[in-house]
């Protein structure tokens, strides 16, 4: 089976990359969960996708707080009656202080979108892939995650504990049907720079297309044996 007629939720899905990994999933046949904290965004989203009204549904949430992953799965279910693909495309950065000038706030803001929404999602969407015995769940995520730059403490960390949650997932997960697995960028391409004003800043920039190309692999049947995984995805060397 490929991704048609699968059901994804995308998180993030009115960001820059949300809505391309939204628009090529609709484009290949896959119903939509899309969710994102701003129901107008959402709105607009579905508007521009111009898809009949079976094919998707939005649900507006804030991720970080206890119960909207079950809200989502909820509501997911409602409409579909499964879920295959759990694409987590939350993003958001802080950094540029040295570690004595990080405010404790910014490090927990960091935690909670990184670690914490994938947690929240992790425990009330796994445990229904692996009784449907297929599933993947995808994350994009950092090179910070592991060799953390000077002046960005919030970040990776918050990078860093989403990755151990993830590989801590994906060992659970061997032998059920279900993968989890991360893909790492350094800065995700919106506006096409690298291609269009090509400099060394911008070499290892990834674009959307570029990560909608590795999410549908690992979506497919034939990535089932990829599990774990963490794929640098940074443009031209």
């Amino acid at each position: 089976m490929g991704t048609e007629n699968r059901v994804a939720v995308i998180t993030g899905a009115t960001g820059g990359l949300g809505r391309v990994v939204t628009r090529q999933m609709a484009e290949s046949g896959v119903r939509l969960v899309l969710v994102g904290s701003q129901a107008e965004k959402l709105d607009a989203l579905s508007r521009e996708l111009k898809q009949p009204p079976e094919q998707w549904i939005p649900v507006a949430v804030d991720l970080s707080q206890v119960g909207s992953a079950q809200k989502v799965l909820d509501v997911s279910l409602a409409r579909f009656g499964r879920v295959d693909l759990l694409l987590h495309l939350v993003g958001g950065w802080t950094g540029g202080k040295a570690v004595p000038e990080v405010p404790v706030e910014e490090v927990e803001s960091m935690l909670q979108q990184h670690l914490w929404t994938t947690f929240y999602l992790a425990k009330v969407f796994g445990p229904h892939m692996v009784a449907n015995r297929w599933g993947r769940i995808v994350v994009v995520s950092s090179p910070s995650a592991s060799a953390p730059p000077a002046k960005g403490l919030a970040y990776s960390v918050g990078k860093s504990s989403q990755e151990a949650l993830m590989l801590t997932l994906a060992e659970e997960l061997k032998g059920t049907g279900v993968t989890a697995n991360i893909l790492r960028v350094r800065t995700i391409d919106v506006n096409h720079e690298r291609d269009q004003h090509p400099s060394e800043k911008t070499a290892a920039w990834t674009t959307p297309e570029e990560i909608v190309s590795a999410i549908l692999y690992l979506s497919s049947d034939e990535a089932g044996t990829v599990n774990g995984a963490r794929i640098p995805l940074y443009g031209s060397p």
